[in-house]
C-alpha cells in the first residue's frame, strides 16, 4: 500500500502518465485503481484535514483565509474522458472542468488558503470562468474539525483581491458575519461617483491584512511546482481537484 501511494506521489510531482510509473511503486493500474477509489470516497479531503491539524490549531487555520485562482494549461491526455464518468463519479460536471480562455486550452482551480500557507478547499472550473462566482463555493469547502467535536465552515476574515469584490459577494459574507478585506471593482467606484452623494462613503481596506493576501498567491506557486498541477493531465474534474489537494498535502 506505501509503494502505491509513494507512486501516487511521483505521478502528481513528475506529471507523468499513469503507465510510467516506475515499477518500483508496483503496478501502475493498481496505483490509478487506489487513486481513483480514495477520490470517490473522499479520502483525500479528509487526509488534508488531518495533515493540516499537525501543524496548525483550528484558530489558526481559521482565522484569515485568502482566496485566490490559479490557471492550468490542460495537455492533450485530459480530453477524452470516458461517457460513464458522470454514472461513475456524480459530481462531474459536464464540461470536467475544462474550457478555452485566452491563454488557450484550460483549467483553474480556485483555492482557499490559511495565513499559515495551508490548503483548505479546492474547486475546478474551466478556464474560462470568473472568480467571483466561485467564491462561496470554495469557502464551501472548507471543514475544519474541532476539540469539541463540531465541524467549523466559517472563517473570521477573507481576504481576495477586486476580482470578488461584487456587492453581492460583500452583503452574504457580511450574512454570515465574516470580515471581509476585498478591495472594491472599478465599477463599483464608478457607480458611487455617479450617485454622488446618495452613493455613501467609500469602503476602507485595511492594507496591512491585504498584504497577508500573498500567502494564497505563494500556495498557487508551490502546488504548480507538481507537474501534474501546473500542466493538467487529469482526464476527470474530480481526479484534477485531488491532484491538487495531494499537493497540498506534500506541501502542508
Amino acid at each position: 500500500m506505501r509503494d502505491l501511494v509513494d507512486g501516487i506521489f511521483y505521478r502528481t510531482r513528475t506529471g507523468c502518465p499513469w503507465r510510467d510509473i516506475p515499477t518500483r511503486y508496483g503496478p501502475w493500474h493498481a496505483a490509478y485503481a487506489l487513486f481513483a477509489q480514495l477520490t470517490a470516497a473522499g479520502v483525500w479531503n479528509r487526509i488534508l484535514t488531518v495533515v493540516n491539524l499537525m501543524t496548525a490549531t483550528p484558530e489558526e487555520l481559521l482565522s484569515f483565509v485568502a482566496i485566490d485562482s490559479g490557471t492550468a494549461r490542460a495537455s492533450v491526455h485530459a480530453a477524452g474522458a470516458r461517457r460513464d464518468s458522470f454514472i461513475r463519479h456524480p459530481d462531474e460536471p459536464v464540461d470536467h472542468g475544462l474550457g478555452r480562455s485566452r491563454g488557450g486550452f484550460s483549467s483553474k482551480f480556485h483555492i482557499a488558503a490559511s495565513h499559515t500557507g495551508h490548503l483548505l478547499g479546492v474547486v475546478i472550473t474551466a478556464g474560462q470562468k470568473g472568480d467571483s462566482p466561485q467564491l462561496f463555493n470554495v469557502l464551501d469547502k472548507i471543514n475544519i474539525p474541532t476539540d469539541s467535536g463540531r465541524i467549523r465552515k466559517t472563517p473570521a476574515m477573507v481576504a481576495a483581491d477586486c476580482a470578488y469584490g461584487s456587492r453581492d459577494n460583500r452583503d452574504k459574507l457580511r450574512a454570515r458575519k465574516i470580515a471581509t478585506v476585498i478591495p472594491e471593482t472599478s465599477q463599483v467606484k464608478d457607480a458611487r461617483k455617479r450617485r454622488g452623494s446618495k452613493g455613501g462613503r467609500p469602503r476602507k481596506l485595511d492594507r496591512v491584512e491585504y498584504a497577508r493576501r500573498n500567502c494564497v498567491e505563494c500556495l498557487i506557486g508551490r502546488l504548480k511546482q507538481h507537474r501534474a498541477v501546473a500542466l493538467r493531465v487529469d482526464k476527470l474534474a474530480v481526479h484534477f481537484e485531488s491532484t491538487v489537494i495531494i499537493a497540498g498535502i506534500r506541501q502542508a
